[in-house]
């Protein structure tokens, strides 16, 4: 398997990608377009629209030639610095439980770091992403943009990263259209 950012010929297979996870998923998330995709995959395309996109944060899991995961972040705010909000996180349902959604996790984190990124926040399960190193949010000062989201809004610090960096967090806009 190879971790690598991706390409323009891979839009299409991400977006079938995150399709397929969010789909299999027992808590896709509203909308559903009109041709049955879930509001994450149609989420990506207008991420990679947006100013807050970052490519080299745009990552996919190939395997055999295949894009089987992807992940991606992109450019938040928090209070009034630029901040890095992961997700969505998906890989095929055929292939999920065999650590590729791990290793797409550290992969962007760990790019993150090399970029200069301070912290990274997301929305989701604190059970499986406590093993990256994500806390709640609010134990380091950081706001979500909703606050009944309480502890599935987790925060990372990254080599960066100094207490200085607390606040309300505003994802990129594109996360306003779902």
């Amino acid at each position: 398997m190879l971790i690598r950012p991706e390409r323009a010929a891979d839009v299409a297979a991400i977006r079938a990608v995150t399709a397929a996870a969010f789909a299999a998923a027992e808590h896709a998330a509203p909308p559903v377009e009109a041709d049955g995709v879930p509001g994450e995959a149609t989420l990506v395309g207008w991420l990679r629209a947006d100013v807050g996109w970052e490519p080299r944060l745009s990552l996919v899991a190939e395997d055999e030639g295949e894009i089987i995961g992807h992940v991606v972040g992109t450019r938040g705010r928090l209070q009034d610095r630029p901040a890095l909000g992961l997700g969505p996180l998906s890989v095929v349902p055929a292939r999920q439980g065999q650590g590729i959604g791990s290793v797409l996790v550290h992969s962007v984190l760990a790019a993150a770091d090399a970029l200069g990124e301070p912290v990274a926040v997301l929305l989701g399960d604190p059970g499986f992403y406590a093993r990256f190193g994500f806390v709640p949010a609010s134990s380091m000062g950081i706001e979500p943009p909703d606050p009944a989201w309480g502890d599935y809004f987790q925060a990372r610090p990254l080599a960066a990263y100094d207490e200085s960096w607390r606040g309300r967090y505003t994802y990129a806009a594109p996360f306003d259209r779902l």
